[in-house]
């Protein structure tokens, strides 16, 4: 068994149907506190699947990137947190107020369940390329587009971003530890 300091630092993605999601977290008891729940978890399993993961002791990260309009993110980023997510995934392509509208609605439900998710900010998809960027627009260099969508997340409220590990540096030193 890891120490819980190193627990803490594993967040073990569970993107498989729900009896092995289930199987694995019980597996992973003792030995990571986070799991990471995508898209395709959520959408086949619902909120439940996050209380299953709470109630088995886990942190749960809920990475569904939302990007839609300031109301409909308020309003997600609500409900995932009050389903028990402790981390949430917002894309920072979506505008200063939907990424406001994110922290609003997390704030929101922390007002009722006692503690707020952290949030973090997609930068730019790691599947992305220059070539994929400039066809939907963007001209920006990839390191330059991540740099100023992380200083848009900062200014509105989101904890963190996530990034390519290749921006890694770059961002500690643009964001700050």
């Amino acid at each position: 068994m890891l120490e819980a300091d190193a627990r803490d630092r594993i967040i073990v993605a569970i993107d498989c149907d729900r009896t092995r999601a289930l199987e694995l977290a019980d597996a992973l008891s003792g030995h990571a506190a986070w799991l990471k729940v995508g898209m395709t978890l959520f959408y086949a399993e619902g909120p439940q699947i996050v209380r299953e993961f709470n109630e088995r002791g886990f942190k749960v990260f809920l990475d569904l990137k939302f990007h839609d309009i300031p109301h409909q993110v308020r309003g997600a980023a609500r409900s995932a947190a009050l389903a028990g997510a402790d981390l949430l995934s917002v894309h920072g392509l979506g505008s200063g107020a939907m990424l406001a509208a994110c922290r609003e609605g997390a704030d929101q439900a922390a007002e009722i369940r006692g503690n707020r998710p952290k949030l973090v900010a997609i930068t730019v998809l790691t599947s992305m390329s220059q070539d994929s960027l400039t066809e939907i627009g963007v001209d920006a260099p990839v390191a330059d587009e991540a740099a100023r969508l992380a200083t848009l997340a900062q200014g509105n409220g989101i904890d963190g971003i996530v990034c390519s590990p290749m921006e890694a540096q770059a961002m500690r030193e643009l964001l700050g530890p």
